[in-house]
Order: C-alpha cells, then structure tokens, then sequence
C-alpha cells in the first residue's frame, strides 16, 4: 500500500505553523495563563451588538452563508467611499494573504518583504514556491525605500508592508506612503497591510485611488473590532484583482454567524472609540510599568507595546520566558535587533497588575 504523492515542492515543506498558540502552550506548561497579552487581541471585546447579532445568527447555522457578502460589503463600501466591486471579504488577512499570493506567486517568482515582518506572508509565499527577498528593518521602522529598491531588482511580483507595522509597534505618514507609488517597479503589486490602522494616530491612513491596480489595501476586524476569532478581514482593490480572487478563494469560507457579527461590529462607531479609548490607555501603562523597571518601551500605533529589554536576543527570551513561568503570556520579535525586545498586547486593568507584579521578577531571573 502507498500513501498520497505529494509534490515535490509540499514534500520539502517542514510542517510548521507561523505562531505557537496560547492554547498550546497553557498544555504544554500544564496551567493557564493568568494574562494573555501576547496575540494582539482585543481584550476588551467586541460590540455588545456584535455578540447579540452573532447570538442571534447562531440559529440560523445550519444555512451556508451568503457566498457574495453583500450586506457587509456594501457597509464597508458606504462608510469607505469606494465601490462594491473594489472590495474582498475573506477568513481574515490570513486567508486573504494566501488567496493573494495563489493568485499571482508561481514557484520560483520573487516577492519582496521585510526580514521580520509578519510571518504568514512568509509561510504564504514559501508555500506556493515564490521566493523571498528580505530587507532589514531600519531604525525599527520597515524600510520603504529598500523594499522599493529590492522589488526594482529582483522585478517583484509583490512587495509587503504593513503600516502601522508588527511586531514593532511603528508606522509612516500617509504621505510617505503615497510617495511610495511613484518609486513601484511597474509590475510589482504593493500589498499594504492596515491590520491596525484604528489605533494609529491621524495622518497615517493614506489616500489612494482604490481603483489603483498598483496596490490592494489589507484590513481586518480581528483588532480594534475584537472579533480575531470570528475570522474576518477585507482587501481594498481595483475591480480586476478583486474580480480575480472568485477564481482562488473558498466561496462559503465565511459563516453566517460571522458575516452578523462584523456587520453589527461595523456599525457600532461608539464601541469602536471606546475601544481606541481603551487601548490608548492601556498602551500608556504598559509604557509606564516598563520604564518603571528600567526597560525602554517603543513608539506604538498598534494594540500592543514592544519594549526594549536592554540587552541581547538571549536576554530578552530569558524574559519572556520567565514571564510565561508566572503565567503571563507575551510574544517577541524573531528576528534581530528586534529580538532585543518583547511585545506586550494592551490588556485589562487586572491583566496589567499581573504583568506589573510578574516583570520585576522575570528581570531579576533573567540576570541571574
């Protein structure tokens, strides 16, 4: 008896995924984390109209969803200021990022990112063979002007970057985005990754033609929205590569209960700025309790804080891991010098108490 002939190409592939999972790691510490400030999530939830229009669906689970969006996209196109036709909903960015880079990565075409930078870009790409091209960080920021120059060189089919970036918390102007249009090779595809773009400050969400064919703009109701679990992100585009993406993306990918929830989530604006509100302040505190031991915390757009831990990448995962011992979940950078660093996802004011106690203690174990 034989097994399944898989391609060379998904052959070689280790069986990895981008991200070990709090879950995961509660098993395997055999206890669950007191705070979870590591995944970027929205702790503070989503809309109360969210959760009663996603209770509200759940009756209705045994329909298939409607394949087209339709209600949520023509909200998203009201409150945009762009066409129905310019707009993609799929199983948050992640999906989308894999119907993208199925659509235009061949094995071997090149693509362009930062070394650093989100890694299920990577594990997209790799996946289906294109090959990366990685430019380094530059003064914490991703460096535009090298992704460009890269892209210009390797002739690539798609360059990523995100603004506000993860994992380090920076961002650029909107007019140092728009900028970049004017250096895009011709034939390369800026996929622009706004994951958190509501917390960022004003002046940060650029205006681009969405009809641009240069271009396709990321967005997601994982964050500010706190739905990462309902699975729901959206693509802004021109209507050819939008049309493009019913030739790859799994039609009844979205569920109904989720479909309700972003819809409800969408039109709750007031929730949206308490949220903002929220994060805003928990940013300062995360801010404050790192300075109060001496670490050095990061200029943020984001949802999360990354903080200088003062010295190497070694130093910095000691940290982090004696802050997992006290069941406090956080994450950190993988690739230097932003491994110096850890990143702490904006918490409740009980889960920032538990953090405040579990820090002096993880540095004093990490110096030993």
């Amino acid at each position: 008896m034989t097994g399944p002939r898989y391609p060379d190409l998904i052959a070689k592939l280790p069986s990895t995924v981008p991200f070990v999972g709090p879950e995961v790691q509660e098993r395997q510490r055999g206890a669950p984390f007191l705070a979870r400030l590591g995944a970027n999530e929205n702790v503070f939830g989503p809309s109360p109209f969210a959760v009663a229009a996603m209770q509200d669906a759940a009756g209705q689970a045994w329909q298939y969803a409607d394949a087209t969006n339709y209600d949520l996209i023509r909200a998203i196109s009201a409150r945009m200021g762009v066409r129905p036709d310019n707009i993609i909903i799929g199983e948050g960015i992640d999906g989308l990022l894999g119907y993208l880079v199925r659509l235009l990565v061949a094995p071997g075409d090149p693509v362009v990112t930062s070394d650093g930078a989100y890694p299920t870009f990577n594990y997209h790409v790799v996946g289906y063979g294109g090959t990366l091209h990685k430019v380094p960080f530059r003064n914490d920021h991703e460096d535009i002007d090298a992704l460009m120059a890269k892209a210009a060189e390797v002739d690539a089919k798609i360059v990523y970057l995100s603004n506000p970036d993860n994992p380090m918390g920076s961002w650029h102007s909107a007019a140092k985005i728009e900028k970049v249009l004017d250096a895009l090779p011709d034939g390369t595809l800026l996929l622009l990754d706004e994951a958190y773009i509501e917390f960022a400050p004003e002046g940060t969400s650029p205006e681009i033609d969405a009809d641009d064919p240069r271009v396709i703009r990321m967005r997601t109701f994982s964050k500010a929205f706190g739905l990462a679990g309902a699975r729901v992100g959206y693509g802004i585009g021109a209507p050819d590569l939008i049309k493009s993406f019913d030739k790859v993306r799994n039609h009844f990918g979205m569920s109904r209960i989720s479909q309700a929830g972003a819809l409800a989530a969408y039109e709750d604006e007031a929730w949206l700025d308490e949220v903002i509100t929220l994060v805003a302040e928990a940013r300062e505190r995360i801010a404050a309790i790192a300075k109060t031991n001496g670490l050095s915390p990061l200029p943020s757009a984001t949802n999360f804080v990354t903080v200088e831990c003062g010295g190497d990448g070694a130093f910095a995962k000691s940290v982090l891991g004696a802050l997992i011992d006290q069941g406090v979940f956080v994450r950190m950078p993988f690739v230097a010098p932003g491994d110096r660093c850890i990143r702490i996802s904006a918490g409740r004011p009980a889960d920032l108490d538990i953090l405040e106690a579990a820090l002096p203690k993880a540095l004093e174990m990490a110096r030993r």
